[in-house]
C-alpha cells in the first residue's frame, strides 16, 4: 500500500509500505480521509521524541472496513487503544489508562496511508448521510468535547459564556461543543488573518482578534494552543469562579496566572483527548447536526502531504483543517 512516511525532521515521502497485520479481534480499514493534527507538525518539526523516525503519521481518520464480519461498513476510527481493564478503564476514564497507545506512535503506525488496522472496539459506525470526509473530523472535535463536558461540570449551569483560544481544528471543536452542550454565547479569537477571513463566514460563534477582547471575563475559558502567551490570556479572561480548560500542547511552562486563580477560584483542568463515551457522543452530535455543517476543511490527495505540512508550517492554510485523502 502506499503511506506518506516521516523520515526525519520535515522530511515525509510516499511510498511503498508493507500492508499492516490483523491481529485477532482488529479489522483492516481502508482509508478514505486523514486529517493533519497539531501533534503531527509537532513530530513533523521533531518536537516530539515520542514519535521517532521512520513512522506513519496520521490518528484523525474515517473508511471503510475491509474483510470479516463488518465488511462494508463506514467508520470513523477512535485512535486511543486502551486496556479496557485497569482501575482507569473500568472508571470510564480510558483516556487516562497507563498503557494507552494511539496509532501514529510506536508501536503504532498511523493513518496517513491507504489501510491500518484497529480494535473492533475502536470503528465506530457511520449513518448513511454522515460522509467520511466529515467524521474524519470526529477526533478532533472530541477532544473539545470532552474538555466541555467537563468544564461545565463545574461550571455548572450558570455557565452562559465561552472563550476559545485558537481558530485551529482543536478550536472550532471546542467552540461547537460549548454551543452544543449549552453555552450559548460563545467567542472564539484567532490572531492569523487568513484564518481569522475564513472563519469569518461561520456564524455560529463570535470570532474577534485576541487584542480586541478589552477586559471582558467568561465563564469557561478553552486555550485550544497552549502556549505562554495563550495561558496568559485565558488568565486573563476566566471569570472570578470560572474555569480554564488546557487542551493544546504547544510549548512553554508560562503564562498561568496562579495567584489570580488562587484569588478567584478559578479551576484549571489539563485535559488530554477524550473517553470513548465522549468519542460516540462527538459522533452522535455531528450526526444529528448539533455541531453545524462541519464545512471548515480543505481537502488534498495524501500523495501531495509532503507540501500540506510544508503550507501549515508556513502559516500558508486559511482552513482550520487539511484532511488528506488516499
Amino acid at each position: 500500500m502506499k503511506a506518506l512516511v516521516q523520515t526525519a525532521p520535515q522530511m515525509l515521502d510516499y511510498r511503498d509500505v508493507p500492508d499492516p497485520d490483523v491481529p485477532s479481534g482488529s479489522h483492516l480499514v481502508r482509508i478514505d480521509r486523514s486529517g493533519i493534527c497539531g501533534s503531527d507538525m509537532h513530530a513533523y518539526l521533531g518536537h516530539d521524541p515520542r514519535r521517532p523516525t521512520p513512522l506513519i503519521l496520521g490518528h484523525e481518520a474515517s473508511g471503510t472496513i475491509n474483510g470479516g464480519p463488518r465488511d462494508g461498513e463506514r467508520v470513523t476510527i477512535n485512535p486511543l487503544v486502551a486496556c479496557g481493564t485497569c482501575a482507569a478503564c473500568l472508571e470510564g476514564r480510558d483516556n487516562l489508562c497507563a498503557a494507552r497507545q494511539i496509532i501514529s506512535m510506536p508501536p503504532r503506525e498511523g493513518a496517513f496511508a491507504q489501510a491500518v488496522a484497529m480494535p473492533d472496539a475502536n470503528l465506530i459506525p457511520l449513518p448513511d448521510h454522515l460522509t467520511t470526509a466529515r467524521a474524519a473530523l470526529a477526533e478532533p472535535i472530541a477532544c473539545g468535547w470532552h474538555a466541555v463536558r467537563l468544564g461545565r461540570a463545574i461550571a455548572g449551569p450558570r455557565a452562559q459564556t465561552g472563550l476559545v483560544i485558537g481558530g485551529g481544528a482543536i478550536g472550532v471543536g471546542a467552540a461547537l461543543s460549548l454551543l452544543a452542550q449549552g453555552t450559548p454565547n460563545v467567542t472564539l479569537v484567532e490572531p492569523n488573518d487568513l484564518r481569522r477571513t475564513y472563519l469569518a463566514r461561520q456564524d455560529q460563534f463570535a470570532l474577534r482578534h485576541p487584542d480586541d477582547l478589552g477586559d471582558a471575563q467568561f465563564d469557561i475559558v478553552v486555550d485550544g494552543v497552549g502556549i505562554d502567551t495563550t495561558r496568559a490570556t485565558a488568565s486573563a479572561h476566566a471569570r472570578p469562579g470560572g474555569v480554564i480548560l488546557h487542551i493544546g500542547l504547544g510549548a512553554g511552562t508560562a503564562g498561568l496566572d496562579i495567584r489570580r486563580c488562587t484569588l478567584q477560584e478559578i479551576a484549571f483542568i489539563g485535559t488530554y483527548t477524550y473517553t470513548a463515551d465522549d468519542f460516540r457522543r462527538t459522533v452522535d452530535a455531528m450526526a444529528d447536526g448539533r455541531l453545524g455543517p462541519l464545512d471548515w476543511t480543505e481537502t488534498r490527495p495524501l500523495a501531495d502531504g509532503a507540501q500540506a505540512f510544508a503550507d501549515i508550517r508556513a502559516g500558508r492554510v486559511a482552513a482550520p483543517k487539511i484532511i488528506l485523502e488516499p
